[in-house]
């Protein structure tokens, strides 16, 4: 048996302990932040339903292969393979998918390839901007999120920038 396999069930364990150590009633405490929980689950449901909805009406337009296409030429001229640019464009909208196209990467290039290489450094360097906005942003009542939307987002287009040039730098 594996430590990680025990780690859950030990700190589960010294919970349970120390709450009997200090005289609290674990279950009726447990009860509690499960109706804490479920009032927030209610409040965060429509941010998230609306996030994914936006993402499917997205990856369904077929907008990103047309996309895709108008900007292959340019690529090509600086390197930069146009593989790479279906998960610089899903990176800031949903981190799954970003996954799922990373996966698709390693299994047609592999890892150690060039490819491979500035995806993994772009899924490293880059963050789900509009899952974090729409998820905390929206579960706590912020409305006004239009800056947080564009350092967010800016942030996302230095980091797969860089991403690119450092590869180029350390691996080409």
């Amino acid at each position: 048996m594996k430590i990680t396999d025990m780690i859950l069930p030990l700190l589960i364990s010294f919970i349970i302990l120390y709450a009997y150590l200090k005289k609290v009633n674990v279950y009726e405490s447990f009860i509690d932040g499960t109706k804490e929980s479920f009032s927030f689950i209610i409040k965060m449901f429509p941010s998230i339903l609306s996030m994914v909805f936006a993402v499917n009406i997205f990856i369904k337009s077929n907008i990103l292969e047309s996309l895709f296409t108008l900007l292959n030429p340019i690529l090509s001229k600086i390197n930069v393979p146009v593989e790479i640019l279906p998960m610089a464009i899903i990176r800031p909208i949903s981190g799954n998918s970003s996954l799922a196209i990373l996966n698709n990467i390693f299994e047609k290039f592999t890892p150690d390839s060039y490819i491979g290489k500035i995806a993994s450094v772009i899924q490293g360097s880059t963050d789900t901007t509009f899952y974090v906005l729409t998820l905390y942003f929206g579960t706590i009542g912020i409305k006004k999120i239009k800056y947080s939307l564009w350092a967010g987002l800016i942030a996302d287009l230095f980091g797969i920038i860089s991403s690119i040039i450092v590869v180029n730098i350390l691996f080409y």
